[in-house]
């Protein structure tokens, strides 16, 4: 226990500055919220919050600071999945409040009556198995298999399963938290990391605004171990040393995103590497990324997953998207920084092949989509925000960014991105507003460039500009050979794969997908033992393939991957594969009954509306 408080003590450092006050700057509407800002917005949140892993809920008080712009309105909330005890205000007395019904894709508003003093109300609440951020793991479904887990999952709007307040993008708040938990387990969260209290709660602080998704809290069985004074690895005692040695970059890429879009302000960069249920492969939670523990490769192939990350506390924690159909400024910009980043701790050459991939992923994912959901400034009216959830916002908004590079330059481009992060840091932006600026720090300058740049086709056209740029690769034209090598032959034994990476792996299966069949699959696997591989990225490729061509043998390893591991980006293709034949959506359904209860809320949804849950007798 001293070693632990020696190590928190140590960690307290983090994100130390001054109190960071949200700008009362108006709002654009959020369709996903009930919040009315402009008439009371919160500005903080303090926590006071006990954990039960038996009962599986968390039970405490939000305390929500005020700033009223109205004095005869209500406070409104977005509260789903929580059962709301009492309301008071600072002085103790009741306060009135309703929690309203289960509205389809932004769940109940709380609505609480004000006093006409009142700056600050605090609500008493638990959370209830509706709650549905809140992932709660038995012992046997972590690494060490011998203390349960908890970690919560908030974007895009699941924050309001767990904390009530006003859960949209747009309304930034400071936080604080004291949090109890079963001796012998951990809490971390995105924030500063206090220590401990005379009663051995952990205590949090976040200084700075952030929106409510980032809010985010990890308990379990869990080791720490330092990269640098800056950055450090949280993961449970088997896992910790593996994942810091395969992310020990990580104070590198630091350094990079600094020299190109100025200082880190989030004072600590750590990781922690969550159980393999975790449906996204990081989240970019301030001081502290989530990671998945299918990013672990053993060979640093997967650690674009912590430069993408990292970017995120300039694109996307610091200047954040007003709305969810803004989702592109995060992710769009995010995407293009980690590439920066890895070109710059990695070379030119890692960056082009990442990019080529993720192009190539892009081109096929946007060949099975439904037109509406290519546009970048993405209509979600009568829509969940993670509807429009695809690899649009991510790769071709960073082609957009790449395409201004390209016409205007890299150094006078970067010059226009540090200002952009600087002049909006701590602010909720839309599209309109970066395209503002994007006209007068850049178009205007120069007309005959700006000429070229059709701005309206790329953020609101359905289809992908030919201007996107992919540069060539050494290493995937290497890959090439061998793809055209396997056509002529369809001999595994003439293939050279030797000191291949991951990625280069996955352009080799896609590149030689249709030409397989279960026979020459049997012959690639004698020899590769791809359907025994340990990486993720690979198998999911593999086990994808295995479907389509009918390999019986990798049946048992389907069955396994799709219970093990609750990655989503994973998971939808493989259901999405066995749902195209009768016999395998059947086998999808049994095998998705067995494992549903083992995935976080957000997978179920994406699976849940993939196959039809819940299933009847009768299919």
């Amino acid at each position: 226990m001293k070693l632990l408080v020696a190590v928190l003590t140590a960690l307290s450092v983090a994100c130390a500055s001054p109190h960071v006050a949200p700008r009362p700057t108006p709002l654009p509407m959020d369709l996903h919220s009930h919040a009315q800002p402009e008439r009371v917005r919160v500005t903080h949140v303090a926590l006071d919050l006990t954990i039960d892993m038996d009962a599986k809920a968390i039970t405490g008080t939000a305390a929500l600071s005020l700033v009223r712009s109205d004095r005869a309105a209500p406070l409104v909330l977005d509260a789903t999945g929580i059962a709301i005890e009492t309301v008071k205000g600072k002085d103790g007395s009741a306060r009135r409040f309703a929690l309203g019904p289960v509205e389809k894709d932004i769940g109940s508003a709380l609505t609480i009556e004000l006093a006409p003093a009142d700056e600050l109300v605090v609500i008493a609440y638990r959370t209830t198995e509706r709650s549905d951020a809140l992932q709660w793991l038995a012992p046997e479904q972590t690494a060490d298999k011998r203390q349960p887990f908890l970690f919560t999952q908030g974007q895009s709007i699941f924050t309001r399963t767990w904390i009530p307040l006003q859960d949209s993008p747009g309304v930034r708040i400071t936080y604080e938290a004291r949090v109890k938990a079963p001796k012998g387990l951990t809490v971390v969260m995105s924030a500063e990391q206090l220590g401990r209290d005379a009663d051995g709660a952990f205590r949090f602080r976040m200084p700075h605004a952030i929106p409510s998704y980032l809010i985010a809290l990890a308990c379990g069985d869990l080791a720490f171990r330092p990269i640098s004074k800056r950055c450090g690895l949280w993961a449970e005692p088997s896992v910790v040393d593996g994942a810091r040695a395969e992310f020990e970059d990580s104070e590198s890429m630091v350094q990079a995103a600094e020299k190109l879009f100025g200082p880190y302000r989030w004072g600590r960069y750590d990781l922690i590497v969550l159980p393999p249920s975790f449906p996204f492969g990081g989240m970019e939670n301030p001081c502290l990324t989530f990671a998945t523990p299918t990013a672990l490769t053993g060979d640093k192939s997967g650690v674009s997953l912590v430069a993408h990350e990292l970017a995120h506390s300039w694109s996307g924690n610091l200047v954040t998207n007003a709305t969810w159909r803004d989702f592109w400024l995060n992710e769009g910009f995010t995407v293009y920084f980690e590439q920066r980043i890895m070109e710059a701790v990695y070379g030119a050459e890692r960056a082009r092949m990442e990019w080529r991939l993720a192009v190539d992923d892009l081109k096929r994912e946007m060949s099975e989509q439904e037109p509406w959901l290519h546009v970048l400034h993405i209509d979600l009216a009568d829509k969940h925000p993670d509807d429009g959830f695809s690899g649009v916002p991510y790769t071709k908004g960073a082609a957009f960014l790449k395409r201004v590079e390209s016409l205007f330059g890299r150094e006078r481009f970067d010059r226009v991105l540090t200002k952009w992060f600087d002049a909006h840091a701590f602010q909720s932006v839309t599209t309109e507003t970066f395209l503002a600026f994007l006209e007068r720090e850049l178009l205007t300058q120069d007309p005959k460039l700006a000429a070229a740049l059709d701005v309206k086709r790329w953020i609101e056209g359905t289809d992908l500009p030919d201007e996107l740029s992919v540069l060539p690769t050494s290493s995937l034209e290497r890959v090439d050979r061998e793809i055209g090598r396997w056509k002529t032959s369809k001999d595994a034994a003439a293939l050279d794969t030797q000191s291949l990476v991951t990625q280069q792996w996955l352009h080799l299966l896609e590149g030689i997908a249709e030409t397989l069949d279960a026979r020459s699959m049997a012959e690639l696997d004698a020899r590769f033992a791809l359907t025994k591989t340990k990486n993720c990225e690979i198998a999911d490729v593999w086990l994808r393939l295995s479907i389509q061509h009918r390999y019986a043998a990798a049946d048992a390893r389907l069955e396994q991957f799709l219970t093990d591991i609750g990655r989503r980006k994973f998971l939808e293709p493989l259901y999405k594969e066995l749902k195209k034949t009768p016999e395998g959506l059947a086998r999808a359904r049994t095998i998705y009954t067995h494992a549903r209860s083992r995935y976080h809320a957000l997978t179920r949804d994406t699976i849940d509306e993939l196959l039809g849950w819940p299933f009847t007798k009768s299919g």
